[in-house]
């Protein structure tokens, strides 16, 4: 096993690695750990009981976090004609059209969050082998392939986040920055696990929250319940 430092083997001590706390609890004991000399990322992870490799079975989509996630997010949109006018009112980093592609296709990534319309998705699907591996191709499950491009922009400058299962069935998702107040983490961490439940598969059988753990960026895991707010139905 790697070795930790000693900041990690501290904060380690402060609770009970078998025990799961409520979500309130958890996320106090996260603010208190944490002694970086930066403002550290609180990150969910949540392991649920479902086999990815089914289609019917791949748990994706969004939410709009109350309070964000404390990080400027830089979108770049892809569209035409007046979309571009819109993506730009609205705060997008960049916007364009097929020179935006060409820009992407020689390497240029200095951006976290693409949108795109509908009409753009010819161009744009060239860039899978680029954007697909990084998680950044436009997606109509997560509300970034639209012709709203207004909203679409607002919200993830406003802190909309994607979750999505990964090939072992977890998912991982910020939920804000341990400056953020303890209620502010409370509220987050409950908006993504009420969005999880909601989009439990309908082919899911058996339990379906398997573990929930809440952590810092450098920080130990700390088992968590679903939290009252998310009603999980166990089984």
């Amino acid at each position: 096993m790697p070795k930790r430092g000693k900041k990690y083997e501290e904060a380690r001590k402060l609770f009970d690695r078998e025990t799961k706390y409520e979500p309130e609890e958890a996320l106090r004991f996260i603010k208190e750990m944490s002694s970086r000399s930066f403002d550290e990322t609180v990150e969910l992870a949540v392991r649920l009981g479902v086999n990815p490799k089914h289609a019917d079975q791949q748990v994706r989509g969004s939410v709009v976090l109350p309070h964000g996630t404390g990080k400027t997010v830089r979108v770049v949109v892809f569209a035409k004609g007046e979309k571009i006018r819109e993506a730009e009112n609205a705060g997008a980093d960049h916007a364009g059209s097929d020179e935006l592609v060409a820009k992407v296709q020689e390497g240029w990534l200095d951006f976290d969050v693409a949108v795109a319309t509908p009409d753009m998705m010819g161009s744009v699907g060239k860039l899978g082998k680029v954007l697909g591996p990084r998680g950044l191709m436009p997606n109509p499950k997560s509300g970034t392939v639209t012709f709203d491009i207004e909203k679409a922009v607002n919200d993830i400058k406003a802190g909309k986040v994607e979750y999505r299962t990964d090939k072992a069935g977890n998912v991982h998702v910020p939920i804000g920055k341990v400056s953020f107040s303890h209620e502010q983490l409370v509220e987050n961490f409950n908006a993504i696990m009420e969005a999880l439940i909601k989009a439990r598969p309908t082919t899911t059988k058996g339990q379906y929250i398997r573990s929930i753990t809440v952590s810092t960026t450098m920080g130990p895991g700390i088992k968590t319940t679903a939290g009252a707010e998310a009603k999980v139905q166990s089984g």
